[in-house]
């Protein structure tokens, strides 16, 4: 809640200005004050620009986990929205001091009934119209039913709302979230989401198949659109030793997906906050380019590789091997192969 400066002139007890403190504390809003020809007068509240003047893009709520240091979650994927062109609301999930492969981390975890008093919060004040809905690491079934609760209160503003789902559970095949969440995901938040960014591991967690093949990812596509979501990309895939991502398109109910694949070469080193960087990439091409997914996907891709390679070559001057430890991306240094990423992956259609 951004507070409003009060200036008070002649004697003003400290009594006085300890109570005004404590209202502060706990967010009670203090209207600005302006003084003119010794009168009191109330001055209107600035609007909200980025809700009087949307941009062309979007206003995007993005509730992702949160670190002090490092770029994963909402590090990772506000600022390259902000670069495209959006206006982003991050929630924090978590606020950890650091990604959870450190050998030690502290910090607060987000309840359910706390992400609700920030949407209430917004709702009262008129501020609950957004675009998009961009969700990541989530570490509980209740947190992740309150966000089912955000999804409907946030259509009830705009019944357009683009929810962007990663729904993020695990990775080579191991299960780095309570198992109950799978089932919520399965059943519950699919339905609702208008895009998916699963990787291989995920996929096969929420469809219940084995992938193996580019046929296997495939037909897990067609699942997940019978479930909703509209557009589904498959965000890693290892097959024969390349990384595979398989996107699907399903324009109308009913209709035959359009499918396509990139291959991309496997860096050798190990990355963090890569995940959440491509689906808010994807989330951002993607309404860019709202009838071709493929194209979106070119240039998510184009982008994340280009900050990969960049990543690794820092790290390498520094003088550090990049295949002993995980590494932070470079995303500050990037900024130009995320506004204007080079197209060096192109999608190949399925027949």
């Amino acid at each position: 809640m951004t507070r409003h400066l009060v200036r008070f002139r002649g004697n003003t007890s400290s009594s006085a200005l300890s109570s005004i403190d404590k209202r502060i504390q706990f967010s009670i809003s203090i209207p600005f004050i302006r003084r003119r020809r010794g009168l009191c007068v109330m001055a209107r509240r600035p609007p909200v620009l980025s809700l009087a003047l949307p941009s062309e893009t979007g206003r995007v709520l993005s509730i992702q986990s949160h670190t002090v240091q490092g770029y994963v979650g909402n590090k990772s994927a506000v600022f390259p929205l902000q670069l495209l062109g959006y206006d982003v609301d991050p929630i924090n999930s978590v606020q950890f001091s650091n990604h959870t492969g450190y050998p030690t981390f502290k910090g607060q975890v987000l309840n359910g009934d706390q992400l609700w008093d920030l949407i209430e919060g917004l709702a009262a004040n008129d501020l609950l119209y957004y675009t998009h809905l961009l969700t990541g690491y989530i570490g509980s079934a209740s947190f992740l039913s309150t966000v089912l609760k955000v999804v409907n209160k946030l259509r009830s503003f705009n019944p357009n709302l683009v929810y962007v789902c990663d729904p993020v559970m695990g990775d080579e095949g191991k299960l780095y979230v309570p198992q109950d969440l799978v089932s919520l995901y399965r059943e519950k938040v699919v339905p609702v989401a208008s895009m998916l960014t699963p990787n291989q591991f995920e996929v096969e967690l929420l469809t219940g198949m084995r992938i193996t093949s580019e046929k296997d990812g495939l037909e897990a596509c067609n699942i997940l659109h019978a479930a909703g979501p509209t557009k589904v990309v498959i965000t890693s895939m290892v097959i024969d030793d390349k990384l595979h991502l398989i996107g699907s398109h399903q324009k109308g109910k009913g209709q035959t997906p359009e499918q396509f694949k990139i291959v991309v070469p496997k860096i050798p080193a190990y990355f963090t906050g890569t995940g959440d960087l491509m689906t808010a990439l994807l989330l951002g091409w993607s309404n860019k380019y709202p009838d071709d997914l493929g194209r979106a996907a070119e240039l998510a891709v184009s982008s994340l590789q280009a900050v990969l390679r960049r990543t690794v070559a820092d790290y390498e001057k520094a003088g550090f091997d990049p295949q002993t430890s995980s590494l932070e991306i470079r995303l500050v240094q990037s900024q130009e192969d995320i506004r204007n990423p080079p197209i060096e992956y192109k999608a190949e259609k399925f027949n």
